[in-house]
């Protein structure tokens, strides 16, 4: 969760307990990052059973509400419905993200923090680049 960029929060929408297990995996992704504004998306799967639901969509919507306008979509990975932009939304988040941080004016360094060492190089002389992890 440290290195984590964002995040897929998803839920069966056939299983409430699975709804609820998500708010605490979600204020535990924004303890251990130390920030209130990680990109994330909230993700009801099993959209293809309907006639299963236990979760509404109302109180799903209301959830990503509640969670200061997370972006919310019901998909079906067995019909692959809504699965690509799930991930697309996720990426655009993180890519603005970043673009807002670079753009940031820089911080002043806390005296007491001795500066970071330069990054080193990997063995094929490339600059190492941040891995994404699916979990």
């Amino acid at each position: 969760m440290k290195t984590g960029q964002g995040f897929l929060l998803v839920f069966s929408i056939t299983s409430m307990t699975s709804l609820y297990e998500l708010q605490e995996l979600r204020e535990q992704i924004r303890r251990i990052k130390e920030d209130n504004n990680v990109p994330m998306v909230l993700v009801g799967n099993k959209s293809d059973l309907e006639d299963d639901r236990a979760v509404p969509r109302a109180r799903a919507f209301k959830l990503s509400q509640d969670w200061g306008g997370v972006p919310y979509y019901e998909t079906s990975a067995r019909r692959r419905a809504n699965v690509d932009e799930v991930f697309v939304d996720l990426c655009r988040q993180i890519m603005s993200k970043d673009r807002d941080q670079r753009e940031a004016p820089p911080r002043p360094r806390d005296r007491d923090r001795p500066p970071r060492p330069p990054r080193g190089r990997n063995p094929r002389g490339r600059a190492p680049r941040p891995k994404c992890t699916i979990l």
